[in-house]
């Protein structure tokens, strides 16, 4: 039977799922993390942020190019809500290149990206990023506004052992379907969008979030964070610098990935993971490069290691200042903080990132897909259990 989850909103989505997004999260299990959370945990926190979804389920047993088992689907973010015409300052980062991002050779150029930013697998980047720009190109009649968006970031990885990916499944209405269902508020993480079909440290992974909020004293500014999660041999996982991994050797995936999962004769390889970043701190294009960066520890403190085959790209905007389409104005006005200043979001960058890969191995459900592949999700209960040995559950 198929499931199409398409067309709306991102809480009519919660409510559907029931507790997805309400009793799956990872401080609800007693995992400790540092920094205080926004009202939502999620990138959405970052006032004017909407996030959509589509996700595509259909079929099982063995593989077929163009028929199946599907497990994949596509994510939106909005910096400026759907809405928005303008464009945020941006920055970006690749902390290991084994994927495809677009659109970011212009934000690296101009400092400046403009619509919505999507997630995907890798084989469809193309067809979302045409679609993209179709729909931003039909939302707008003034030509300045039109040009600015034809070059959208549009990000990927790999979902091939779990979907038929080289079937080419997801299509332009799709794509629509997910940035028209954007919105604000919880945004629902685990087995949906783009994370659909992703592995997480051998086991299920997917779509994550998380944000943190400053004190006043150190400029109450707010950080969201939203991952695609597709990495991590099992061995290497860390929870809250607890040796997760090593600690549940069971419940591998039943048959090889495609990406290695573990030690092998020193063949050993991580997957991928984008990490996108938002916040109202007013930052330049340089600054949120530097905001960028810091991915790469709230990635470390997971475990991964960013192996020779792992994509491991960053995006990061301000939505603080926004910038008119090109051609319009005549004068660029920036806020900026001044760099020495920055250190607490970076701090709140590193925990929020560690948070949103948590989330979303905790809110993914085991899946069977392609060939009857059958990637298990993390046991909660063992989780605690092991928590609890190492004295780190908060109760």
């Amino acid at each position: 039977m198929k499931h199409l989850l398409a067309g709306i909103s991102t809480l009519a989505f919660l409510l559907i799922a029931g507790t997805a997004n309400a009793a799956d999260r990872a401080r609800d299990l007693g995992v400790p993390f540092e920094g205080v959370p926004g009202q939502w945990n999620a990138i959405t926190d970052v006032a004017g942020v909407e996030v959509g979804h589509t996700t595509l389920i259909e079929g099982k047993g063995k593989r077929e190019i163009g028929k199946g088992p599907i497990r994949t689907g596509v994510t939106a973010i909005f910096p400026l809500g759907k809405a928005g015409r303008l464009g945020v300052p941006a920055g970006w980062f690749s902390l290991n290149g084994a994927g495809e991002i677009t659109g970011v050779v212009v934000a690296e150029e101009f400092g400046v990206t403009y619509g919505p930013i999507m997630i995907t697998n890798t084989v469809s980047i193309g067809t979302v990023r045409d679609a993209t720009i179709k729909w931003c190109v039909s939302q707008r009649t003034d030509s300045a506004e039109r040009f600015s968006c034809i070059v959208p970031i549009v990000t990927e990885t790999w979902d091939g052992a779990l979907n038929d990916t080289y079937g080419f499944h997801i299509r332009e209405q799709h794509v629509i379907n997910a940035i028209n269902s954007a919105s604000g508020g919880p945004v629902v993480e685990g087995n949906v969008g783009g994370g659909t079909g992703m592995i997480t440290y051998a086991f299920k992974g997917g779509i994550g979030t998380s944000s943190r909020v400053l004190s006043e004293e150190l400029g109450g500014h707010t950080v969201g964070v939203l991952v695609q999660a597709n990495h991590g041999m099992r061995h290497v996982l860390r929870i809250a610098g607890v040796p997760v991994g090593s600690e549940i050797l069971d419940l591998m995936p039943n048959q090889p990935t495609g990406v290695f999962t573990h030690r092998d004769e020193g063949k050993e390889q991580d997957g991928s993971i984008i990490v996108v970043i938002a916040t109202d701190a007013p930052l330049a294009p340089h600054q949120l490069k530097r905001i960028a960066r810091r991915a790469s520890h709230g990635l470390a403190r997971t475990g991964a290691v960013s192996g020779s085959g792992s994509g491991d790209l960053f995006i990061a905007f301000s939505t603080r200042n926004t910038i008119a389409p090109f051609g319009a104005g005549t004068e660029l006005n920036f806020n900026a903080i001044p760099n020495e200043h920055m250190t607490p979001l970076f701090e709140a960058t590193v925990q929020a990132t560690e948070e949103a890969i948590i989330n979303a191995m905790v809110a993914a459900k085991t899946m069977t897909g392609a060939d009857d592949l059958t990637v298990h999700a993390l046991p909660h209960d063992r989780l605690r259990d092991i928590l609890k040995k190492y004295n780190r559950l908060e109760e």
